[in-house]
C-alpha cells in the first residue's frame, strides 16, 4: 500500500527531501498563525509513491527536509532526526521543517 510521496530536490547547496501522506496532497492547511498549500505546491512534493522505508532512507543524508503528515513526521521523529517537541501542527496536521547545518 502506498501511504506517502516522496520527492528529492538536488540544488548547489545540498538535498532537501521532501515526503507528504498521500491524502494530504490537494489540500489546503490554514491557521492563525500557519499556511501551507499543498495544492499549489504539490509539485514540491509529488514524487514518487512510497512506503516507510524509501522515506527512511532518504532522511538518512539530507541538507534540508519538508515532512508534512502523521506518517512522515512519525518516522522522522522514530529516526531521531526532530524533537515531538519541534513538531508543529497546521489544524492538526503535524508538519517540520528539518535543516542541517
Amino acid at each position: 500500500m502506498i501511504t506517502m510521496y516522496l520527492k528529492i530536490h538536488e540544488n548547489p547547496s545540498g538535498k532537501i527531501v521532501a515526503v507528504c501522506d498521500k491524502e494530504l496532497i490537494g489540500q489546503v492547511l490554514e491557521d492563525e498563525t500557519r499556511y501551507l498549500d499543498l495544492d499549489k505546491y504539490r509539485n514540491f512534493y509529488m514524487g514518487e509513491h512510497v512506503e516507510e522505508d524509501a522515506v527512511k532512507k532518504a532522511l538518512e543524508n539530507f541538507g534540508s527536509a519538508n515532512v508534512v503528515g502523521e506518517r512522515g513526521v512519525r518516522i522522522a521523529i522514530e529516526m531521531g532526526i526532530v524533537e515531538e517537541s519541534s513538531v508543529m501542527n497546521i489544524n492538526d496536521v503535524p508538519y517540520v521543517q528539518i535543516y542541517r547545518v
